[in-house]
C-alpha cells in the first residue's frame, strides 16, 4: 500500500483513517465511536458462525473472550487457534486477524487461568512525500495480551475476570528519512490498559431445564483512553455490555441442538463538535471539542444516545451429532439498527470433534452487495485434554 501526501503527518493520519475503515467498514457510525474496535472482534469460528453470539453458550477457551465466567465450569485444559484473512474483497495477503486462547483448571487455584493473544495485520504501508520517490515503510498491527480467572461462587454461578494490555500502531514511522517539522517525532502509536468483568449463570434446578439453560453478563473493555498523538484528543476504548442467553432445545445420545442469542451495546458516549461564529470576521468555524465522557460515567451516558436502539443482536443455532458430538452444522444472523451501523449478515459453519482434536470454520455472508465483509472465513483449531 502506499500513501501519497504532503509529508509525514498526512501519511499518519491517513493511516490511522485507513485503519478505522478496515476495522469496521462495515459501520460508519461505529468507526467514530471509539478506539481499537479490533477488540470486538469475533474470534473462533463456532461463535461467528452462529450469528456473532457466544456469551451464554462459551464452552471452550474462546470463552475468555465471550464471557470468561464460562471457564469455571470447564476442566482440563485446552488450546485454540483462530485465522481469518480480514477484507477478502480487498485482496491484501498482509490484512489478517488471528487469535491464540488457553486455558487450564487448576485445583489448587479453586478455579479456572486462561491467556488470549489478539493480533490484528493492517499491512505494510510504503510513504512518499511529493513524488513517487519511498521515503519508507510500516507495518501497521494492532495487538491484545489477556490473563483472566475465573471461579464459582456457587454450583450453578460462576464468575471471571481479565487483565488485558492493549497497543495499537497505526503509523509507527518517526525518523523516516525526509521527515521534518514539528510533526517529525509524532507517532501514530497508543497503548492503554483494560479489563472485564463477567457471570455466568447455569441453574441446576430449574426441572426440564436443569443442565439445558446458560445465561451469561460480560462488561469488557474497561479502561483509560488510549493517545496516538495528543492526550487531549485521546480515544475512549470500546467499553462493551453483552448479555447471552444459550438453551439446548433437543437433548439426546446422538442428537442436540442449541440456540443462542446475545444482545451488545457499545457503552460510549461521544458528544457531537460543537459550532460558533467567529468574531473576527464572516463565517464560522468548527471548535474541535473532543468531548468523550469519561469510565465509569460514560456507562451510564451512552445510554442517553440512542437507548436501546444501539443494542446489537446475534443469533443462532447449532445442531450436533454423534455420541460423543462428531459433526455440527451452524446458522446465525446478525442485526444492527440501520441508523445505527446498519450491520446485518447471515453466517454459516460447521465442525468437528475427535478424540482430544476439533475443528471448525465459519463463513461470513453479508446482506448488503459488495460489503468489505462479504465472504470472510475463519478457520479454529481446539486441542483440549484432562477434560
Amino acid at each position: 500500500m502506499s500513501f501519497n501526501g504532503k509529508g509525514k503527518w498526512v501519511c499518519v493520519m491517513m493511516a490511522m483513517l485507513s485503519v478505522a475503515a478496515c476495522i469496521t467498514p462495515q459501520a460508519l457510525f461505529a468507526q467514530g465511536e471509539s478506539a481499537v474496535p479490533f477488540l470486538l472482534i469475533a474470534p473462533n469460528a463456532r461463535a461467528d458462525g452462529m450469528g456473532e453470539a457466544g456469551a451464554g453458550l462459551a464452552d471452550d477457551a474462546s470463552a475468555a473472550f465471550w464471557n470468561p465466567a464460562a471457564l469455571a465450569f470447564l476442566s482440563g485444559q485446552e488450546v485454540s487457534l483462530t485465522h481469518s484473512n480480514w477484507l477478502p474483497a480487498f485482496q491484501q495477503a498482509d490484512l489478517f486477524y488471528d487469535f491464540l486462547a488457553y486455558r487450564n483448571n487448576v485445583e489448587s487455584l479453586g478455579g479456572t487461568i486462561s491467556g488470549t493473544i489478539t493480533y490484528l495485520s493492517l499491512g505494510e504501508f510504503t510513504i512518499t512525500k511529493d513524488d513517487p520517490t519511498p521515503l519508507g515503510t510500516f507495518k501497521g498491527y494492532e495487538i491484545a495480551l489477556t490473563a483472566g480467572y475465573s471461579t464459582k461462587l456457587f454450583a450453578d454461578l460462576g464468575v471471571g475476570i481479565n487483565l488485558r494490555y492493549i497497543r495499537s500502531a497505526l503509523a509507527p514511522v518517526s525518523g523516516l528519512p525526509g521527515a521534518s517539522g514539528e510533526n517529525s517525532d509524532r507517532q501514530g502509536v497508543g497503548s492503554s490498559v483494560s479489563f472485564d468483568l463477567a457471570a455466568l449463570w447455569k441453574p441446576t434446578t430449574l426441572g426440564p431445564l436443569e443442565d439445558r439453560l446458560s445465561i451469561g453478563l460480560d462488561l469488557s473493555n474497561i479502561g483509560p483512553k488510549i493517545t496516538y498523538i495528543d492526550a487531549a484528543q485521546a480515544d475512549p476504548l470500546p467499553t462493551n455490555l453483552r448479555l447471552g442467553i444459550a438453551a439446548n432445545l433437543i437433548k439426546s445420545e446422538y442428537n442436540n441442538i442449541n440456540f443462542v442469542i446475545d444482545f451488545s451495546r457499545l457503552l460510549v458516549r461521544r458528544y457531537p463538535q460543537d459550532t460558533s461564529f467567529n468574531v473576527n470576521g464572516p463565517g464560522t468555524y468548527v471548535v474541535n471539542d473532543p468531548r468523550v465522557d469519561n469510565l465509569p460515567k460514560s456507562i451510564f451516558t451512552a445510554w442517553g444516545d440512542g437507548g436501546l436502539k444501539k443494542v446489537t443482536i446475534g443469533t443462532g443455532i447449532e445442531y450436533w451429532y454423534g455420541s460423543p458430538k462428531l459433526i455440527a452444522l451452524r446458522f446465525g444472523y446478525f442485526y444492527e439498527n440501520p441508523r445505527y451501523g446498519n450491520r446485518k449478515f447471515l453466517t454459516y459453519g460447521a465442525g468437528v470433534r475427535y478424540d482430544v482434536y476439533g475443528f471448525d470454520f465459519s463463513y461470513l455472508s453479508a446482506v448488503e452487495e459488495n460489503h468489505p465483509l462479504g465472504e470472510t472465513l475463519r478457520f479454529t483449531l481446539l486441542i483440549n485434554w484432562g477434560q
